[in-house]
C-alpha cells in the first residue's frame, strides 16, 4: 500500500489493460553490464532450460557468456536473446530464423520496420503450422483408418 501525505492507506492502483509485447518483438536490453550477471546455473532456472541447452546456444553462437575461467555469467543482453530464443522455438523457428530474428531486434533499423518484419515471419510460420495441421489431421485419418480395419481382420480371426 501506498501512503498518502495526509496520512491515509490507499491500495496500489491496477492498472486497467496490460500491454503484452512479445518476447520475439525483444527488446534486447544492454543493461549496465557487470551489475546484473547471472551464474549459469541461474540462468538455467531462470528459464527452466538444462545447462546443455544454454551451452549449446553458446556454441551456436545464440548466446554470448561472459567467462571468467571456467564459469559462464549472462548479460541482460543474453536475458533478453534467451526469451527471444525460447518464444521463436515454441512457434517452431529454426535455429537460422531465430539468428534473423535476434539480429533484426538488435539492428538500428526502425523498431516498426522491426515489427513488420517480425510479423511477416510469423505469417510464414503460420501458413506453415496450418500445412502441417493439414497433413497431420490426414495422417490421423489414416491411421484411424487402419486401426479400423485392423479391429475388424482381429474380430474375424476370433
Amino acid at each position: 500500500m501506498k501512503q498518502r501525505t495526509t496520512g491515509q492507506m490507499v491500495m496500489n492502483t491496477i492498472p486497467n489493460s496490460i500491454e503484452l509485447i512479445p518476447d520475439i518483438a525483444g527488446p534486447i536490453s544492454e543493461g549496465d553490464g557487470e551489475s546484473q550477471l547471472l551464474a549459469i546455473s541461474e540462468m538455467s532456472e531462470l528459464f527452466n532450460v538444462t545447462l546443455r541447452t544454454l551451452r549449446f546456444y553458446e556454441e551456436k553462437g545464440l548466446l554470448n557468456p561472459v567467462r571468467r575461467g571456467a564459469r559462464r555469467f549472462y548479460r541482460p543482453k543474453d536475458i533478453g536473446r534467451m526469451k527471444v530464443i525460447l518464444q521463436a522455438k515454441k512457434i517452431g523457428l529454426t535455429l537460422a530464423e531465430v539468428r534473423r530474428i535476434i539480429k533484426l531486434v538488435e539492428s538500428n533499423s526502425p523498431r516498426k520496420d522491426q515489427l513488420v518484419e517480425l510479423q511477416e515471419i510469423c505469417v510464414s510460420q503460420e501458413k506453415l503450422l496450418s500445412e502441417q495441421e493439414i497433413a497431420l489431421k490426414e495422417q490421423i485419418a489414416e491411421v484411424n483408418g487402419v486401426m479400423s480395419a485392423l479391429g475388424v481382420m482381429i474380430e474375424a480371426e476370433s
